[in-house]
């Protein structure tokens, strides 16, 4: 128990930078998924091609591997980038793929009648959009957004590889102080309890969504 009280300051620190990190990101990545999904549905061919390879590398390669890219492999080309929003651009670039090909088939899923029902009623496409179909695609994707926002919340331990004293991070240097492996229970604890959160919050937006 005394382990654990002399534990807390350094962990709540590390907490601090997860949760600052889980937030930033999550605000960024959401709507701009959501933007470059329709980017990739309705712009031209050629745009909508580059919105594709940009998908297919983000998803296609490891996010440790893009963070070490953007960190340590930009300076290679004179631009040289803090810790800090190293990993941001590197999260938003990799979950903002991820949300997009989400949204895709969010908007891909509702039926091509609604589209034309739009334009026959001479609604125009921002008020219908924000009306008509981006409700349907967030009753949609809401299940498959809110398992990319907890898959969000562990990853963040990806910083590490940065330096960042980040919760996991915090954990492992007071287990090796320590020797002892409570610390990683505590951060795992920690993490459960955050996931638990996130979760419950989710389910009650979908309850109100769905109602």
């Amino acid at each position: 128990m005394t382990m654990i009280i002399d534990l807390l300051p350094a962990l709540l620190e590390g907490l601090k930078t997860t949760l600052l990190l889980f937030g930033i990101i999550l605000v960024i990545t959401i709507p701009l998924g959501f933007l470059v999904a329709l980017i990739r549905v309705y712009a031209p061919k050629g745009i909508s091609v580059i919105v594709q390879l940009y998908i297919y590398i983000m998803r296609g390669t490891p996010l440790l591997l893009q963070l070490m890219v953007v960190f340590f492999g930009l300076p290679q080309i004179g631009i040289t980038l803090d810790r800090f929003p190293a990993a941001i651009i590197a999260f938003v670039l990799n979950y903002t793929a991820y949300y997009a090909e989400i949204f895709r088939g969010g908007i891909m899923a509702v039926p091509k009648g609604q589209y034309e029902a739009l334009k026959v009623l001479g609604i125009g496409k921002i008020r219908g959009y924000r009306r008509i179909i981006i409700p349907q695609v967030s009753r949609m994707v809401l299940p498959s957004v809110g398992n990319e926002v907890i898959s969000l919340v562990k990853d963040t331990s990806l910083v590490y590889i940065l330096g960042l004293g980040e919760l996991l991070r915090a954990g492992q240097i007071a287990s090796n102080t320590y020797a002892s492996l409570i610390p990683f229970v505590a951060v795992g604890i920690i993490y459960l309890l955050i996931t638990g959160l996130v979760t419950v919050f989710l389910t009650n937006i979908e309850k109100k969504i769905h109602f």
